[in-house]
């Protein structure tokens, strides 16, 4: 039995400049069949454009509550990295730090904040979320001059239905043009579960309803790549067990200038586990990184418009994923 297409959202994808939802049972794919490559390492020079290396401080989470942002903003300067990402403006630090010191340590190690994750809502109406502190949430980060202010929450707010996405989305339009208006980019982070399908329509994926609901003008996305590979493991199917392939760099060519920011994380293939992945080092796994900003990086503007943010969500050691993390991105080099 086919599952009926839903053409109304297919319309408003196509608008977006994306390719449409698959909506046959036999059928084929979303968004390309194309498989996630094996990396290639070690001969192709620096991967990520100079100017445009990043890394998620919540990788370094420990070391900024142990020894504070000072000394881990220096050894990231060491490391060749350009930008951060805030997870918080304190992050547990060692001692008390405002955030004018902040923008400072930032300059003295000739580093640029280029944005932060913030929750979405909560049920505390005194809470740091977007919903609940639109205002202070844009005050502090435009005082520390970001680019872009985030979340890495998932449009779960309303449900897992269509109807609950497009209410989601109507808030972060909200937050996006509040955002604009301040000079910043507003954006969403990424996990596998976006690419779940809606628990009233299994014909749609709901990340595809977040892109056809959301203003492009006004609410941007942060691809975590290493989730949308799990999402490609997990989601490649239907509930009713039809295929549903898709490919995650073909969001990105289909509308490169919604993606000013990545997370690079790596991870080795393992079908023996959920996920279909093991988290490691950049460099160490098997997702193919030359291809995908090579591919980003040929799109008009590619190499300019695009952050490469590195991330691990529980390294071993944080600092030497830091490290061999960069080594790979700027030399294309693995290894100590």
């Amino acid at each position: 039995m086919k599952s009926a297409p839903n053409p109304e959202l297919a319309a408003a994808l196509r608008r977006r400049g994306f390719l449409g939802v698959a909506a046959g049972a036999t059928a084929a794919t979303l968004l390309g069949t194309t498989p996630a490559q094996a990396t290639t390492r070690g001969k192709h020079g620096p991967i990520v454009p100079r100017g445009h290396l990043g890394i998620q401080l919540y990788t370094l989470r420990d070391q900024v509550q142990s020894v504070g942002f000072a000394r881990v903003f220096e050894e990231l300067a060491a490391y060749g990295y350009d930008q951060v990402e805030f997870a918080g403006y304190t992050q547990g630090s060692a001692g008390a730090i405002t955030l004018k010191q902040l923008k400072r340590l930032l300059r003295d190690n000739g580093l640029r904040g280029i944005g932060s994750h913030v929750g979405y809502y909560s049920d505390d109406p005194k809470a740091y979320t977007f919903a609940t502190n639109l205002t202070k949430v844009l005050d502090e980060a435009q005082a520390l001059g970001l680019p872009h202010i985030g979340t890495a929450s998932g449009p779960w707010r309303y449900g897992t239905t269509v109807d609950g996405w497009k209410r989601c989305a109507e808030d972060f339009n909200t937050y996006g043009a509040a955002a604009k208006a301040r000079g910043m980019k507003f954006y969403q982070h990424n996990h596998a579960e976006e690419f779940s399908f809606a628990t009233d329509r299994p014909d749609v994926r709901l990340y595809d309803v977040l892109l056809a609901e959301t203003d492009p003008e006004l609410v941007h996305l942060e691809m975590d790549i290493y989730w949308a590979y799990v999402a490609q493991h997990r989601f490649g199917r239907r509930a009713d067990g039809t295929p549903a392939p898709f490919e995650p760099l073909d969001y990105v060519l289909a509308d490169p200038d919604r993606y000013p920011l990545f997370h690079v994380k790596d991870g080795e293939r393992d079908d023996t586990v959920p996920d279909g992945y093991r988290m490691v080092d950049v460099g160490d796994g098997d997702i193919d990184y030359v291809r995908f900003l090579g591919k980003v990086g040929r799109t008009p503007a590619g190499r300019r418009n695009h952050q490469w943010m590195v991330e691990h969500d529980n390294p071993a050691n944080s600092l030497t994923t830091a490290r061999r993390s960069a080594r790979y991105l700027r030399t294309g080099r693995c290894g100590d």
